[in-house]
């Protein structure tokens, strides 16, 4: 998948649509923070190169799903034709096992 973070952003959005259509009191703010959470890593790395997290992660979102932010060189590129990519499994486990930490934080 497009490494660099830019996988979980383009998933931030879905999450949010279909959060909004499917839950609602405590599960939609649950979920809305699992889609902030999403974008942080992609964020992150734009601070890093000394860019504006924010804006860098709503401008990927924009745009296809294998364009996202080259922090070496500053410039929006196809995450694939540079060799920027993740493991999908690494991925979701990532995902998986922070959702895991965080629902064990709460019920502790």
């Amino acid at each position: 998948v497009p490494g660099g973070g830019t996988t979980l952003a383009h998933l931030a959005p879905q999450l949010e649509e279909w959060a909004n259509a499917n839950l609602k009191n405590e599960e939609l703010i649950g979920a809305m923070i699992v889609s902030r959470a999403l974008a942080a890593p992609l964020k992150r790395i734009a601070e890093n190169a000394g860019q504006n997290g924010a804006v860098i992660a709503e401008r990927v979102k924009e745009k296809e799903f294998n364009v996202g932010f080259n922090a070496a060189t500053n410039e929006f590129v196809d995450m694939f034709a540079a060799g920027i990519v993740d493991p999908a499994k690494v991925t979701r486990s990532a995902t998986q096992n922070a959702a895991s930490i965080a629902g064990m934080v709460l019920t502790t």
